[in-house]
């Protein structure tokens, strides 16, 4: 969905390689002789954060887990995904989140055939999200100190 981006890579590096970075990320890479057509040697990535629960303890947030189209299906996805699971129990996280599009089938059928439940359809738990105005709306009902 490049389309819905919003942000530059200088966000991305602000955000993601400073002193308290917002997330971290880890990627695929390829060595030169297979190179993607375009000519890149990474060819995948996921990106993820720390959060936590209040019932569970230590979590990771999968934000995206992205590997070019000509590299899929020959376990790139796979291997970031167990990377970013092993980062996680490292660091003692007791659960791995994210989020699938409705529509994306395929991304969907890979975390089930790894185990990841469905939450919408087994506690029936709905994604929220304030944002733009309605951020700002609720950020200035804020009390004041």
């Amino acid at each position: 969905m490049p389309d819905q981006v919003e942000i530059s890579h200088k966000e991305l590096e602000r955000d993601g390689f400073c002193q308290n970075p917002f997330f971290e990320c880890l990627v695929a890479e390829v060595a030169e002789e297979h190179k993607s057509k375009e000519g890149f040697t990474v060819v995948g990535y996921a990106l993820y954060f720390y959060t936590y629960s209040t019932w569970r303890g230590r979590s990771l947030y999968l934000e995206d887990l992205y590997v070019m189209p000509e590299f899929r299906g020959n376990g790139i996805g796979k291997g970031l995904l167990c990377k970013v699971a092993e980062v996680g129990r490292k660091k003692e996280c007791v659960r791995l989140q994210l989020s699938v599009l409705d529509w994306n089938t395929p991304s969907r059928d890979f975390y089930a055939a790894k185990g990841a439940q469905d939450l919408t359809v087994s506690e029936g738990w709905h994604f929220i999200r304030f944002d733009g105005q309605n951020l700002d709306n609720l950020a200035n009902e804020a009390p004041k100190d």
